[in-house]
């Protein structure tokens, strides 16, 4: 059973340095690519749309597994578990994280297309970037991912960079934060409402 709640991103989560301040909150500084978007219409206690310029040619084999998802609804209601003030917002589970039922397992499930290779880059992790969540095993990444609130170039070469966000940002920044001394989990978390793929 996958465990990204509480291995490698936590690790990375106690040597993030404090972030720097941020002229443009509603954009990663990031040009976009013209690759396929992934979608995102976020509910909850924030509402909006936040889009972000998926890669292909950086990460094929996630790219491909975060618009299969999209595309079957699987990301509709997925709730985001982790969420780490000054860091990052996790998301994804489709096995344990869907609104309305139990998410006391949120962050420790994937879906059920096997886990995916590890598809490290040169890409840094700034503000906006997205990244595929995994276990300790770099080859475990499956459906979750998390969308950085600020650089933690710590986690460079460690995760793959799947996109960026290119519209939105104002939205993450006020996606419901979780409990610090319980490693960002979320009570009554916001949530995906729905996620869909435009080319």
């Amino acid at each position: 059973m996958r465990n990204f709640t509480r291995r490698t991103v936590l690790a990375a989560a106690l040597a993030f340095a404090a972030p720097a301040a941020f002229a443009d909150s509603d954009s990663s500084g990031v040009a976009d690519t013209g690759g396929p978007k992934l979608v995102l219409e976020i509910g909850g206690s924030t509402t909006g749309k936040v889009v972000i310029d998926l890669l292909p040619n950086v990460a094929p084999k996630a790219v491909e597994r975060l618009e299969t998802l999209a595309k079957e609804g699987k990301y509709d209601g997925v709730v985001f578990h982790r969420v780490i003030d000054g860091f990052m917002a996790q998301t994804g589970d489709v096995q344990f994280g869907k609104k309305g039922g139990d998410t006391s397992m949120a962050g420790m499930g994937g879906s059920d297309l096997p886990d995916l290779p590890a598809e490290f880059s040169n890409r840094s992790f700034q503000r906006g970037i997205v990244g595929m969540a995994r276990s300790s095993d770099p080859n475990s990444a499956n459906s979750q991912f998390f969308i950085m609130f600020a650089p933690a170039p710590n986690l460079d070469g460690q995760y793959t960079v799947v996109g960026h966000v290119i519209s939105g940002m104002d939205v993450v920044d006020k996606i419901k934060k979780g409990d610090a001394a319980k490693n960002g989990l979320v009570e009554d978390p916001d949530y995906i409402d729905s996620a869909t793929v435009e080319k």
